[in-house]
């Protein structure tokens, strides 16, 4: 007998949640790649400034420089692009000690390449003195100790985002634990008219009830899917549904969205709660909550748009979201970081939440 397909999703969020964080990024990320390239170059420029020949020629020494220090980091960046699977089965001390040796050799490999493809610039007095064994080594030794350097910055960088990590899911925690208590007495409200007039509604109520508190309680995972998100938004905005009848309209518009994507648990259901207690409630008039998700180039994007009291459509910043937002914000910074972003602005007098974060996303 096949596990349900929910339990069966929480199985992979919770194996994925359950791997160590991994020392070395991901080196095939576009992000990364710039970076590489950028810092290699910054590289080349100080060693160029760093020689004993006059400022004059500092241009004539930059090229060839550049020439080898950005053939070494992409030559060494490709490889631990390539061989960054095999590197997460080693232990962590084994795969720094991997990924430095990949960095020198290939610091020695196009060392050497240029000076074959390169012999005037030892003439021109650019390579060092002591020609290309002098070179071999002074590439393999600089590149030991930057790549050294560099492997200890990753380092602490990821000790820094395991700190802000444990920051976010500790603040979610606390929002867990503060359940609005007039949502509950006016569901149970609720519930209460409908066992007199629908029955069969009211059993459905009570069981998207049970499934919000039993989402809210849980605490023994950090992931969860986006399929499982909307679920638990649709079961929110049913609850108030019944409460608030034709004063609110929720308007669905959900296209290709991957329902395996990992996100953190709780990530969608407060920012429909904002939209509903800070737009729909206070209004006299009939409201409406858009929701809207696409999926594009290798990202998620989800929107959540309502309207506002008249009083409220021109004020900048929509009180009372505060909380929520950047409560989802520092998650979704912590589980993507980098690579999500959590925006919100009035549009057209209504108040828009827009979320986009990467699919499928490589956990560094």
């Amino acid at each position: 007998m096949s596990a349900p397909p929910q339990r069966s999703r929480r199985a992979t969020a919770d194996a994925a949640a359950s791997r160590p964080p991994f020392l070395l990024p991901d080196f095939c990320s576009v992000t990364m790649a710039l970076g590489v390239v950028l810092y290699g170059e910054l590289l080349a420029v100080l060693l160029a400034l760093a020689g004993g020949s006059p400022l004059s020629g500092f241009w004539a020494r930059l090229a060839p420089l550049s020439l080898l220090v950005l053939g070494i980091v992409l030559l060494a960046g490709s490889l631990l692009c390539l061989l960054g699977t095999a590197l997460r089965r080693l232990p962590r001390v084994a795969a720094v000690m991997v990924a430095l040796g990949l960095i020198i050799a290939s610091a020695m490999a196009v060392a050497s390449l240029c000076t074959v493809l390169l012999p005037w610039a030892d003439y021109a007095g650019i390579f060092p003195d002591d020609g290309a064994r002098g070179l071999l080594i002074r590439a393999g030794l600089i590149s030991a100790i930057v790549g050294a350097l560099l492997l200890r910055y990753l380092y602490l960088h990821q000790q820094w985002r395991a700190q802000v990590e444990a920051v976010a899911n500790a603040r979610f925690k606390t929002l867990q634990a503060r359940i609005r208590p007039h949502f509950l007495f006016n569901s149970m409200n609720t519930i209460a008219s409908l066992t007199q007039t629908d029955p069969r509604l009211a059993e459905e109520v009570v069981e998207d009830l049970a499934d919000l508190f039993r989402a809210s309680l849980a605490t023994d995972t950090d992931r969860t899917t986006l399929g499982e998100e909307l679920e638990l938004a649709r079961r929110y905005l049913n609850i108030e549904a019944q409460r608030l009848g034709d004063r609110m309209r929720v308007v669905w518009d959900l296209e290709g969205l991957p329902g395996d994507a990992l996100v953190p648990p709780l990530i969608l259901q407060p920012l429909v709660e904002n939209a509903v207690y800070h737009g729909i409630q206070p209004s006299p008039d009939s409201g409406a909550i858009q929701i809207v998700g696409r999926y594009r180039r290798g990202a998620v994007t989800l929107s959540i748009r309502n309207t506002l009291p008249r009083s409220a459509a021109t004020t900048p910043r929509h009180k009372g979201s505060g909380m929520a937002l950047a409560n989802v914000s520092q998650r979704m910074e912590a589980m993507f970081p980098g690579a999500a972003r959590v925006t919100h602005s009035l549009v057209d007098g209504d108040y828009l939440v827009r979320m986009v974060f990467p699919y499928p996303w490589r956990q560094s």
